[in-house]
């Protein structure tokens, strides 16, 4: 069972909109529902749902534009509903943001494991962006410290272990990330290549 959420609901049929406030809270969630898709952006910016359910065509704005203007201000999982499964539907809920698709009329049990799919998914999809920004970031990191020690190398005519080392012993002493040391000393190379002109 999923812990307690904040929901944000949407549906343009007044009794999906009272079947969610009624189920929703049965199922431990809290729930605010909106009847279009301005009104979910708009409820999102100030509930900062943990989930948001949306039916896909409403009148004002369709389910999937709102969740993507609601996922541009803050990641959150969507769970689409729809009475609708056309392939250009399913083709567009194809986004990283959608962790669910359910077909109406919704049932308790089906929503209600959409719901803990969609928040177990959404989970492991943060964690994989997480890993992927840090592996990005470690390469980053990697190229620059190669770049200056390749800098302390030419400058100081030592070895290339010698030079790792130094830069090492001086993140230690000035208690900095090495990847700081060796942007310093790129920027400190660039210094001078621009006096030595």
């Amino acid at each position: 069972m999923t812990t307690a959420l904040r929901v944000v609901a949407a549906d343009d049929e007044p009794g999906v909109r009272d079947y969610y406030r009624e189920l929703l809270p049965r199922l431990g969630h809290q729930v605010v529902v909106a009847d279009g898709g301005r009104q979910l952006v708009e409820l999102c910016r100030v509930a900062e749902p943990d989930l948001v359910i949306t039916d896909i065509k409403m009148p004002d704005m369709d389910g999937l534009e709102a969740a993507a203007a609601v996922t541009r201000d803050r990641e959150v999982p969507v769970v689409l509903v729809s009475a609708y499964h056309d392939a250009e539907l399913r083709a567009r809920a194809l986004q990283d943001y959608v962790m669910a698709y359910l077909i109406k009329p919704v049932k308790q049990a089906d929503l209600e494991t959409a719901i803990e799919v969609a928040m177990r998914r959404f989970e492991q999809f943060r964690t994989l962006r997480r890993e992927a920004t840090d592996l990005r970031e470690a390469l980053e990191d990697r190229k620059l410290v190669e770049r200056a020690k390749g800098s302390v190398m030419r400058r100081l005519k030592v070895s290339e272990d010698e030079a790792y080392r130094r830069m090492r012993r001086l993140a230690s002493e000035r208690n900095r990330k090495l990847a700081q040391v060796a942007r310093d000393v790129i920027e400190s190379e660039t210094l001078f290549a621009a006096l030595e002109q």
